[in-house]
C-alpha cells in the first residue's frame, strides 16, 4: 500500500469536484465486512455518495457492530447471499434508485455475472472495461491505466472500446488534451510481437474515425511514453510520446502488474472504476488506503453526473 502520508492533490482536486456536483445514490452490493462498510461510510460523510446497503441484514449488522461502525442512518435491503446481493443491487440501478453500482466484500466475478446478465443487468453496446486513475507522486494531473481488472486478454475490437471508455472517462476528469500511449515492450512494430501490430492498427483506426477524443501513438515502451527525455533519445517525434496521460496495457496482467508496482513501489494511489455499463461501477480493494477509495467514489460520482447532465454517456 501507498505510505500513509504521501500526499496526492491530483485526488484532493477530484474529490473536492465531485463534492462541489452533489452526492448520488449508490447501491452497494454486499457490504458485509469493515472494509465494505467503511468505504461506504467513508464516502457518505464526505458528502460524495449516499449508500443504499444491499445484503444480509443479520450479517452486515453483525459487521458494523464487530468494527464499532454505525450504519444506523443507511437503508439497507435484506438479501439472503451474495449472489441474490448483486442481483438486486443490479435492479435498484434499473428501477432508477441509485446512479452508482459499488462492489462490497463479494468477488468480483459475482458481481460481474449480476452486471452483464441477459436482460436483467447493466450492459450496453459497449464492452465493459476498468480503469485506475492514479494519483502518480510528482505528475501534475492524474494518469489512467487500462485494464487491469476485466479484459483478460482483450482482442483488437475490445481494445477499440477499453481505448473510447477511457477517453471518455478522461474527458470527465478534464484532461486536455487527451493523449494516449498504446504500450508494447517497443516503440517499433513487429510481427514477432501481436501487441505492436494491435498498437499500429488502434491508432489507424483513430485517424478514421473508430475511436474518437483522444490523440493516440502506440506501439510505445514505457520509459518513451511517459518520459519526454526517453522519448527524445528514441527520436520519437509525436504529440503522445513522452506526455502520455492514459496508458493502455497489451493485457490485464501487464495492466496489472504496472498499477501495482505505482503503487507499492512508487508511492502512487490508485482509484479503480468499471466503464462501458449503464452506471459507473466503483471496484475498491481491502488493500486501498482511505484516499483511494473515496477518489474512486469521487470519479463515479463525475461519470454519474456526466450522465444525468446529457453530456457524453460513457458505454452507450
Amino acid at each position: 500500500m501507498n505510505a500513509p502520508n504521501t500526499p496526492h492533490p491530483n485526488y484532493d482536486i477530484l474529490i473536492a469536484a465531485a463534492r462541489k456536483v452533489g452526492p448520488v445514490t449508490v447501491a452497494v452490493a454486499h457490504p458485509c465486512d469493515r472494509h465494505a462498510l467503511e468505504a461506504a461510510l467513508d464516502a457518505a460523510r464526505m458528502g460524495l455518495v449516499s449508500p443504499i446497503l444491499v445484503g444480509p441484514q443479520a450479517r452486515i449488522r453483525k459487521a458494523a457492530a464487530e468494527a464499532g461502525l454505525d450504519i444506523s442512518a443507511l437503508p439497507l435491503i435484506d438479501t439472503e447471499h451474495s449472489h441474490a446481493s448483486a442481483f438486486r443491487a443490479v435492479e435498484l440501478i434499473r428501477e432508477g434508485k441509485a446512479a452508482v453500482l459499488m462492489k462490497g466484500s463479494l468477488h468480483t466475478d459475482e458481481l460481474m455475472g449480476a452486471v452483464v446478465a441477459g436482460d436483467t443487468g447493466l450492459r450496453t453496446g459497449r464492452r465493459l472495461s476498468h480503469c485506475f486513475v492514479m494519483d502518480v507522486p510528482g505528475r501534475s494531473e492524474p494518469l489512467i491505466i487500462t485494464d487491469a481488472a476485466v479484459n483478460i486478454n482483450p482482442t483488437l475490437d475490445d481494445k477499440v472500446d477499453i481505448i473510447q471508455n477511457a477517453i471518455d472517462l478522461a474527458h470527465v476528469l478534464k484532461f486536455d488534451p487527451v493523449k494516449v500511449a498504446i504500450l508494447a515492450a517497443v516503440e517499433t512494430v513487429s510481427a514477432k510481437m501481436p501487441s505492436t501490430i494491435d498498437a499500429a492498427a488502434l491508432c489507424k483506426m483513430a485517424d478514421r474515425g473508430q475511436i474518437t477524443g483522444g490523440i493516440l501513438d502506440g506501439p510505445l515502451a514505457m520509459d518513451n511514453a511517459i518520459d519526454p527525455e526517453a522519448a527524445a533519445i528514441k527520436q520519437l517525434v509525436s504529440p503522445v510520446a513522452g506526455k502520455a496521460n492514459i496508458l493502455v496495457a497489451p493485457d490485464l496482467e501487464a495492466g496489472n502488474m504496472l498499477a501495482k508496482s505505482l503503487t507499492f513501489m512508487a508511492g502512487a494511489a490508485a482509484a479503480g472504476i468499471v466503464l462501458g455499463a449503464r452506471v459507473p461501477i466503483i471496484l475498491t480493494s481491502r488493500a486501498d488506503s482511505v484516499t483511494a477509495r473515496l477518489a474512486s467514489c469521487a470519479v463515479a460520482v463525475l461519470v454519474a453526473h456526466s450522465k444525468l447532465a446529457g453530456a457524453r454517456i460513457l458505454g452507450d
